[in-house]
């Protein structure tokens, strides 16, 4: 892989927080490139380092060395403000909880991100309005959350991430908290992104979660320990 031209770029990244007294190594001198496109899982138990790795890469945290180029962008170098406007441009996220506001509709959560980007108020309505029927909420516009069930939440959610064109779909045990039926479908959905050109990463425990991904990274002690093809994705 030719990592000069990947959307995602992670050189020799070490993050590490003062513990006690202690130095400890959540990420250790890891390196991984993603091509815009792709379809990736990162899996690895609990304290493995994955959730460390989806900050740094969503621009919620900094490592502590090393370097980050987020499509041709020097993220070590960007300011908090800088760090913020390229969240807004290129990365969508997707919780296990779905983190909808009850007391809006549908249509009033996935807008919500554009207001904070400053878009005008016809164009939100239009891009929301695409964007739940795209997930197939095309019919659910005006229902608050407790009038979805979980898998309608969880795409309301989805659609909210996509609210902003983002190029990145980062998504946090998205199935953690649905049926297998329903976690099925979430699924197939964010296949269906990928078939559109949008870059989507999940971290997950799950393993028949990972396998629907083409790529699964497995990580043990803030390192990377193992990084192939998903034998049995779903495309």
């Amino acid at each position: 892989m030719d990592s000069s031209k990947s959307l995602i770029d992670l050189r020799s990244v070490n993050r590490i927080y003062e513990m006690g007294g202690e130095s400890v190594y959540a990420l250790n001198d890891l390196t991984l490139s993603i091509d815009s496109g792709s379809y990736v899982a990162i899996m690895g138990t609990s304290g493995s380092g994955k959730s460390t790795l989806m900050n740094i890469v969503g621009c919620l945290d900094r490592p502590t060395s090393g370097t980050y180029s987020l499509d041709g962008v020097d993220i070590l170098s960007c300011s908090d403000d800088q760090l913020a406007e390229v969240r807004n441009a290129k990365i969508g996220f997707v919780f296990q909880q779905f983190n909808l506001l009850a007391s809006m509709t549908a249509m009033e959560n996935v807008m919500l991100p554009m207001v904070y980007a400053g878009i005008p108020k016809a164009e939100r309505f239009s891009r929301a309005s695409q964007v739940l029927e795209q997930v197939g909420l095309g019919t659910r516009l005006q229902h608050r959350p407790n009038q979805l069930s979980g898998g309608q939440q969880q795409r309301v959610s989805i659609a909210r991430a996509l609210a902003n064109k983002p190029s990145i779909l980062l998504a946090d045990e998205p199935t953690g908290a649905l049926d297998s039926h329903t976690a099925e479908e979430t699924m197939n959905l964010f296949n269906e992104l990928v078939g559109r050109g949008i870059t989507v990463i999940l971290v997950t425990h799950d393993q028949d979660t990972a396998d629907h991904a083409r790529r699964i990274v497995r990580m043990r002690d803030g390192q990377i320990v193992d990084d192939s093809d998903s034998s049995s994705s779903v495309v």
